[in-house]
């Protein structure tokens, strides 16, 4: 009989371990609303992965439009196999998959842009970034928001592993193991890994890999705002009182804490 690990897909895994679309979705839903005083009916998710992100967005309402911008083909063919077949056929028939570059992606103007799981860290310099926050707002509509995520805290600086115990929807428990293997003070370079980790001991050793800049937020937003947006914001999570831990509600926040470890969004747009 195989091994556990050789039984699971990895991005089944992902999604189980590290994505919550539902909670995603809603925050940037009701975010748009406030900031437009309208919902939004176009969304673009780069970076998109399996695409989960955008297909919770076309599974919300039956006028909203997605677009998921990938530059690997594996991935995006895996995204049509399982995210999209998952769909019925109308909703497939509203969300689009996208090869490309995502400063260089050619389609209709949309009001939403989620560059998400701190993705955009792959560009390691001020002007790489800058040039995708350019190509980002170009492709917004007259009403149009980016919305990022970004984490931080001195934990984030340190060579750590962290274990988290997660469940398949078919019970099966595993770990997600995320790994900050190396950080370089000098540039901020960091490599980061994700194992998977079964009750039978096997092992997914590094099945996915992350090089990238460990942005600031004051940096992000001082970028956002070069790139031509007129107005940044930071959503900073609540805690909750019992426990002391974060209650999952983000709002706009001018002040956050000093926390070891903490993940926040930001939005952008232009007035």
């Amino acid at each position: 009989m195989k091994a556990l690990a050789q039984q699971f897909d990895k991005h089944h895994l992902y999604e189980a371990a590290v994505q919550c679309v539902e909670a995603e979705i809603d925050m940037v839903d009701a975010s748009f609303a406030e900031i437009r005083g309208h919902t939004a009916s176009t969304l673009r998710e780069d970076f998109c992965g399996t695409a989960q992100t955008s297909a919770e967005w076309v599974r919300r309402r039956a006028s909203n439009q997605g677009m998921a911008v990938d530059l690997d083909p594996a991935v995006l063919q895996w995204a049509k196999q399982n995210t999209l077949a998952n769909l019925s056929s109308n909703q497939h028939k509203r969300l689009v998959l996208l090869e490309s570059d995502v400063k260089k992606v050619a389609a209709e103007p949309v009001q939403i842009i989620l560059a998400m799981n701190f993705s955009y860290q792959i560009f390691q310099n001020r002007d790489s970034l800058r040039d995708y926050f350019i190509a980002a707002r170009s492709s917004l509509d007259h009403d149009g928001v980016l919305f990022l995520d970004a984490y931080g805290g001195y934990d984030s600086y340190r060579e750590i592993t962290e274990e988290t115990a997660c469940e398949l929807p078919d019970g099966t428990v595993f770990t997600y193991i995320w790994q900050q293997a190396s950080y370089n003070p000098i540039d901020g370079e960091m490599q980061c890994y994700i194992h998977f980790e079964f009750e039978d001991g096997s092992r997914q050793e590094q099945a996915f890999s992350y090089k990238w800049r460990l942005w600031t937020l004051p940096e992000l937003q001082e970028l956002l705002l070069e790139a031509g947006f007129d107005e940044v914001t930071v959503y900073w999570e609540g805690t909750d009182e019992e426990t002391g831990e974060g209650d999952g509600c983000y709002t706009p926040s001018k002040l956050g804490d000093a926390d070891a470890s903490w993940i926040c969004y930001l939005s952008a747009h232009n007035h």
